[in-house]
């Protein structure tokens, strides 16, 4: 028998405005700084990058860069394109720890 490939794409899935912050949300409790960025990459190319660009004045090419496992996403690019795709970043203390 032979095995088949399937392509999946995290994009295709990203399509109701409840699956997104959750989306987010799931891999910013991990805290991996490129994990975070890539998956904010995700959720641009999925409301599409070049509207993305657009709205936060940065070349999509910058932002593809910005926002890949390999470079260290700047505060002001992540604002910007969480603003740009309709979210907001918030802190919330964790669950059995006092904060400082």
């Amino acid at each position: 028998m032979i095995a088949k490939n399937y392509f999946w794409d995290v994009t295709e899935h990203l399509d109701t405005p409840e699956r997104t912050p959750l989306y987010i949300e799931a891999v910013l409790k991990d805290g991996d700084a490129a994990l975070i960025a890539s998956t904010i990459g995700d959720v641009a190319r999925a409301r599409g990058m070049a509207q993305i660009a657009a709205e936060t004045g940065r070349s999509r090419e910058s932002l593809y860069r910005a926002l890949s496992e390999k470079e260290n996403l700047q505060l002001d690019t992540l604002v910007g394109v969480l603003k740009a795709i309709g979210l907001r970043l918030s802190v919330q203390p964790i669950a059995g720890s006092e904060p400082a």
